[in-house]
């Protein structure tokens, strides 16, 4: 977007709603840098079970993430994760992690490790000369960046979203998920006022991305 100002798109839902497939897209579209903080949070988790850590022992989380190094590795329009400079593979997609994913998530001294490096991905996309952020999660346009240019909130019949992730060779208990980390005190999962809500059940990634690039592409260049 030629003499437009930096973005931010902050992409809210739940398991399987079709975030970051629109979020891939409208990176694309817009030459923004996608950021997939379900990932982040998946590939922490991954790392805190390795290390011996469980959401009920909340000094083993402590200690797991007091010597736990982020940093970020740019591959395309994608902002990575590595965690102690390694990326995550295919374990943070694994029975184990869903299970334990959303519990983790829940304990607010994991999310505050996580808010700054969230935050940086702007100064990453900054940095790498993109015309913007697309940031994808639960809390993104809620807490992450409450001020983000565009929030959209993206939801979906429960029992399809099952169906997505069988298609995508998964299991995923999307309605327990939900209901984790809707009911969680930090940071819930949850519509905010000004979003813009999108309900993706009986469209395709390619429809839910025009609806939002609709939003996006009238943006004025500044005066």
């Amino acid at each position: 977007m030629p003499g437009l100002p930096f973005i931010i798109v902050a992409i809210d839902g739940g398991a399987a709603s079709g975030k970051s497939s629109t979020a891939r897209a409208l990176s694309e579209r817009f030459n923004l840098l996608h950021s997939d903080t379900g990932s982040y949070y998946r590939a922490v988790t991954a790392e805190l079970l390795r290390q011996g850590a469980t959401p009920a022992d909340l000094a083993s989380v402590q200690a797991a993430l007091a010597q736990m190094r982020l940093d970020t590795r740019v591959e395309g329009r994608s902002a990575r994760i590595e965690v102690g400079g390694r990326l995550p593979g295919d374990e943070i997609r694994s029975r184990e992690v869903n299970d334990a994913v959303s519990h983790f998530a829940a304990i607010p001294e994991l999310r505050s490790a996580l808010l700054a490096y969230q935050r940086g991905q702007a100064q990453t996309a900054h940095g790498g000369g993109f015309a913007g952020l697309v940031m994808e999660g639960r809390d993104i346009g809620s807490v992450i960046f409450p001020d983000a240019d565009f929030r959209f909130f993206l939801h979906a019949d429960p029992a399809e979203r099952e169906r997505r992730r069988l298609r995508q060779g998964q299991q995923d208990q999307v309605a327990e998920r939900d209901r984790l980390d809707s009911s969680r005190k930090t940071a819930p999962l949850s519509l905010r006022e000004g979003a813009v809500a999108i309900d993706t059940t009986c469209l395709t990634i390619g429809e839910v991305a025009d609806q939002m690039a609709a939003l996006i592409a009238p943006r004025p260049a500044p005066a």
